[in-house]
C-alpha cells in the first residue's frame, strides 16, 4: 500500500506536538510508521473515513491501544493498536486499512 497523501506538521510552533494527515490507497493494507522528531507520550491515530479511533498512552503495552469504534463501544486492542519507539510510532496493517483517510496526532 502507498501512501497517496502524506502531511505532517508541528502545530502552531508547539514544541513536542505533531500532527498529520494520510490517505491511504486501494492496495493492500499495510503498517506505517510515522517520524515525529520526540518520543511521544500520547498517540492518537483517527480513522475519519469510518469513524475509528485508537489512542495510544504512555506505558501502555506496545502494539497496544484503546480502540473506539463510531457507534462508541471502547475496548483494549492489545495486538493491532499503536506501537511507540524512540521518536517513531507505527499501526498495524489492521489499523492502516486501504483506501482510508486518516488523521493522527503525537505529543510528547
Amino acid at each position: 500500500m502507498a501512501l497517496t497523501t502524506n502531511t505532517q506538521a508541528n502545530s502552531g510552533g508547539i514544541v513536542n506536538h505533531a500532527t498529520g494527515y494520510v490517505v491511504s490507497d486501494a492496495g493492500a493494507a499495510a503498517a506505517a510508521t510515522f517520524t515525529v522528531g520526540f518520543t511521544p507520550r500520547v498517540v492518537r491515530f483517527h480513522n475519519v473515513t469510518d469513524r475509528i479511533s485508537d489512542e495510544w498512552l504512555k506505558d501502555m503495552a506496545s502494539a497496544s491501544s484503546i480502540h473506539t469504534v463510531a457507534a462508541g463501544t471502547r475496548t483494549l486492542e492489545t495486538t493491532n493498536g499503536i506501537a511507540v519507539s524512540g521518536n517513531t510510532f507505527t499501526v498495524t496493517a489492521t489499523t492502516m486499512v486501504a483506501s482510508k483517510t486518516f488523521v493522527w496526532e503525537a505529543i510528547g
